[in-house]
């Protein structure tokens, strides 16, 4: 059995009373710390800060490296400018997602990723294999990786930014390198928590740093389980459970970062037009439960006596104060308010599509 990595806050995180931890794409991470209920709501109406130093980070290095990508991805990069960035997937041959990953423009020669944990040797060997006159170089290990969320995130970062530089400054998907004891530290304006937020990249000692004086600074410690209830309340797709390689964008509800109308070539584009033209056989859909029953991964969602379909995700929404789900259901099942069911431990419990996010920050 392999041994689960740590990451280079795990002495710390550990420490805190109530941590609890679990495997989570080959890492041992904090599942919750408080309980998740209450670390959801801190995010919601405060702030939370999360390690997710799990996650792969790569740095691209090459002649023109934004074209060779554009190969891989379906989303046109031509738009990207310095400081910007790009949510995105990226596909096989069979318009598939191999995984969702956010690309950081530094410039036309040099640029940042971040891929999920679970996906890292796939990635970077598919990478590697495509990207033929390009330098990988992985800095998962090497790097802490923070995410600040909630409202008053900006509030809580602001004070260490240097005296002339206003987080309010950093767009949405903005990023930003600044020094901080002599140290270059790399945020963004990204999450995953549906919340305005910052993902903050330094080192394992300055990463420690922070991460001691936001929690002193009453900013609560959040784990996975709360960062799952918050990406779900805001519909944002897990990769291996909403996505994965059998799954193309259009049928993820990730239609905005399919970009046809220009010339670009990428792998799967054909397959892309071809959904486009036609549509789909099957969306990814929200669904609310009547009552307080929760829908699990791969439970089967139905039409009368018939099974349509899977559960991809589901949780009792803290926000809501209902059971949400997302699933994979017939083109022809996905109109708002349809009646649908799921099958919860034998039964037939009533679902009802509604719009997605299930929650949207004003």
């Amino acid at each position: 059995m392999t041994e689960l990595l740590k990451t280079p806050l795990y002495d710390i995180t550990s420490s805190i009373k109530g941590a609890k931890f679990a495997p989570f794409g080959g890492w041992q991470m904090p599942i919750q710390f408080q309980g998740i209920l209450q670390e959801h709501q801190s995010v919601r109406h405060s702030a939370g800060l999360f390690d997710i130093s799990h996650m792969g980070k790569f740095l691209l290095k090459g002649n023109d490296v934004i074209s060779q990508l554009q190969r891989l991805v379906p989303s046109d990069l031509c738009h990207l400018g310095p400081q910007q960035a790009q949510y995105t997937v990226l596909l096989n041959d069979q318009a598939g997602i191999i995984d969702d990953l956010i690309i950081y423009y530094y410039s036309n020669d040099e640029v940042f990723l971040i891929v999920n944990a679970a996906t890292l040797e796939k990635d970077r060997s598919w990478l590697q294999s495509q990207l033929t006159s390009c330098e990988l170089e992985d800095i998962s290990r090497d790097k802490v990786l923070l995410a600040l969320q909630g409202p008053a995130a900006q509030a809580y970062l602001q004070p260490y930014m240097e005296q002339d530089y206003s987080l309010r400054d950093l767009k949405y998907f903005g990023h930003h390198k600044f020094k901080l004891k002599g140290e270059e530290v790399f945020i963004a304006r990204t999450g995953y928590t549906g919340e305005d937020g910052f993902e903050i990249m330094t080192s394992p000692a300055l990463g420690e740093y922070l991460w001691n004086e936001l929690i002193k600074s009453q900013v609560n410690p959040c784990g996975l389980g709360a960062r799952d209830t918050l990406r779900l309340e805001a519909a944002m797709c897990l990769y291996g459970q909403d996505i994965d390689e059998s799954t193309t964008p259009l049928e993820a509800g990730l239609g905005w970062l399919v970009h046809l109308e220009g010339n670009n070539d990428f792998i799967g584009r054909t397959i892309l037009e071809n959904q486009k033209k036609k549509g789909v056989a099957r969306r990814l859909v929200g669904l609310s439960m009547s009552e307080r029953n929760i829908a699990r991964h791969d439970y089967r969602i139905f039409a009368g006596d018939n099974p349509i379909g899977k559960i991809t995700s589901g949780t009792f929404s803290p926000t809501l104060a209902k059971p949400i789900a997302l699933g994979y259901v017939p083109n022809e099942f996905t109109i708002l308010d349809q009646n649908l069911s799921v099958e919860i431990r034998g039964n037939l419990k009533s679902a009802t599509v509604v719009k997605k996010p299930f929650y949207k920050r004003r």
